[in-house]
């Protein structure tokens, strides 16, 4: 995967830029599966298998793919002891406990608004 590479430019980390890393580093986090896993991963630690049983409906390959970005983009650290088979776990950093605030701000949100927007819903649906 080729990335962006920050060059100091103002550009870089502005969001409204097509171009910018900054709206590459969005377009990675913000996503449902990417705000589930970091939702599930919480203040825990847990092994592949955890996080899969906590996020309803995810693939195995698309939860392989959202840990490995999450742990590229410096949200997730992956450990891998060396037992038979590997025993690999995966914990929140620093960046990623914070982006947690966010997405608990989400899901506030959803539960907050939930009835209105099920409402408004069947209002459009008809």
């Amino acid at each position: 995967m080729v990335t962006k590479q920050l060059n100091d430019s103002p550009y870089e980390a502005d969001l409204t830029r097509a171009d910018s890393l900054a709206r590459e580093i969005f377009s990675d986090v913000a996503n449902k599966w990417a705000l589930l896993i970091i939702e599930s991963l919480g203040e825990r630690t847990l092994r592949f298998s955890e996080v899969r049983s906590e996020v309803e409906g995810i693939s195995h390959k698309m939860l392989t793919q959202n840990l490995r970005m999450l742990e590229r983009n410096g949200l997730v650290e992956r450990t891998v002891h060396p037992t038979v088979p590997p025993r690999v776990e995966y914990t929140l950093t620093e960046p990623g406990r914070a982006l947690r605030a966010t997405v608990e701000g989400m899901c506030d949100w959803t539960h907050r608004y939930f009835r209105h927007i099920e409402a408004s819903r069947h209002r459009f649906d008809g």
